[in-house]
């Protein structure tokens, strides 16, 4: 019974309300996207591809590419020209470069700072211009997406007798992404800005089963999470029930990162 109340009230309070996700066509954005808008949300889904061929009444497409002000600004406008105003901007994108994904004793120094520039660089581009519109319209609440690894070094072992690893690039970016949103929430004290991370655990993506068997045995109860299994921490966010929460890292890794 509670349950449904509880459920209940997150359906209600995200009634009109107006959505930015950034990411779109990502394995989370895809599932963001779709959970916002079952939940009455109005959205506008972006990412740097065309159009994601995606028709809802209550969805609006708007390319964008987060490592150019310009193109955030676009964003920004086309949204607010459109529905007259912003509530929350979820940023899931993960912007890389072609070599990205080798072993730390392959990457190369430029290709480490090419990627550092265009994740990095460009969650704190989405965060600063959003922050400020924010700001201007006195209220607004950022998400940004990190992970698991942004709270404790690889499980290196689990990649063993893979062809699987886990980037250097991704790990200091996700540590430094959350330190920044931490940043951020502090910076605009007194001017009902929100700014929270989401830390998820593994996404089943088709991973080797030698992987999961090798993953799941850290989990607590679940293992390798489903795609679905984070959304409803992003609606709690979303929602008015989290209100006073800011600045905070949400993990949620069935418990695996203990």
């Amino acid at each position: 019974m509670l349950l449904n109340q509880y459920l209940g009230d997150i359906i209600k309070m995200l009634k009109n309300k107006i959505v930015v996700i950034i990411g779109a066509n990502g394995l989370l954005g895809k599932e963001f996207v779709k959970s916002c808008l079952e939940n009455n949300a109005k959205v506008i889904a972006s990412d740097i591809v065309e159009d994601l061929g995606l028709r809802d009444e209550d969805l609006d497409y708007k390319k964008c590419d987060i490592t150019s002000k310009n193109s955030i600004l676009d964003l920004i406008n086309f949204s607010k020209e459109k529905f007259g105003k912003i509530d929350a901007v979820v940023n899931t994108a993960y912007p890389r470069n072609k070599n990205y994904g080798r072993k730390f004793e392959d990457v190369e120094y430029e290709d480490f700072c090419e990627n550092m520039d265009l994740n990095l660089g460009g969650y704190f581009l989405v965060s600063q211009q959003f922050a400020e519109f924010f700001k201007n319209q006195n209220y607004g609440n950022i998400i940004n997406i990190a992970s698991i690894y942004g709270i404790i070094p690889p499980r290196f072992e689990i990649y063993k007798d893979t062809n699987m690893t886990m980037p250097i690039e991704y790990n200091v970016i996700k540590h430094s992404l959350i330190s920044m949103t931490k940043y951020i929430a502090k910076y605009y004290k007194g001017y009902n800005i929100r700014v929270n991370c989401i830390s998820p655990g593994g996404i089943l993506n088709n991973q080797p089963k030698e992987f999961l068997e090798k993953y799941n045995k850290y989990a607590l109860n679940k293992g390798m999470l489903d795609k679905k299994d984070i959304s409803g921490t992003l609606l709690f966010l979303l929602s008015d029930l989290s209100k006073y929460i800011n600045g905070q890292n949400i993990v949620v890794d069935d418990g695996w990162s203990l």
